[in-house]
């Protein structure tokens, strides 16, 4: 299992930043990151963007996209990736790297999608990433998997070739 300190580890080594967009997870990726001493150094932060309306007005989301496919979709998650690198810019500078994701924890579905169904999405560059997850369990475990599926792409993203 890919840690949290060996991701910011990597994102430090490369010298890159990252934020992180939070739907499901509702910042326990951000918390995980920023659990490592030194994090600061490559976490600018994160935005939690529970309620759809939020995706769009923090993190420009295109409203047309959500209205047509709701939040939980792997376009709406590589969106909010690349929204979140803007929306927290330092001194005009985006993230290097934008982490999101979106999801249905449960207990009940959600726009027609059931509980257990991720996109964790990656933008960097021109690059982006989506990976679509079918997770079992209760809230918690799907939330907590989440993170660690989220860490588990972005390290595989550090570490390997990149387009």
């Amino acid at each position: 299992m890919i840690t949290a300190a060996q991701v910011v580890h990597e994102l430090d080594r490369q010298g890159l930043t990252i934020a992180v967009a939070e739907s499901l997870t509702g910042g326990l990726l951000a918390a995980e990151l920023v659990s490592v001493p030194g994090a600061s150094s490559v976490v600018v932060g994160g935005v939690v963007a529970y309620q759809t309306p939020v995706k769009n007005s923090l993190l420009h989301v295109p409203a047309d996209l959500l209205a047509t496919r709701g939040a939980v979709d792997p376009d709406v998650a590589v969106a909010m990736a690349s929204g979140v690198r803007r929306a927290l810019a330092v001194d005009g500078k985006a993230a290097d790297v934008g982490l999101a994701t979106t999801g249905v924890a449960g207990p009940d579905p959600q726009d027609g999608h059931a509980p257990g169904t991720v996109y964790v999405a990656l933008s960097a560059g021109g690059e982006a990433r989506v990976t679509r997850l079918a997770l079992e369990g209760d809230r918690e475990t799907i939330r907590s998997a989440t993170v660690s599926e989220s860490l588990s792409m972005l390290h595989d993203w550090l570490t390997g070739p990149r387009e």
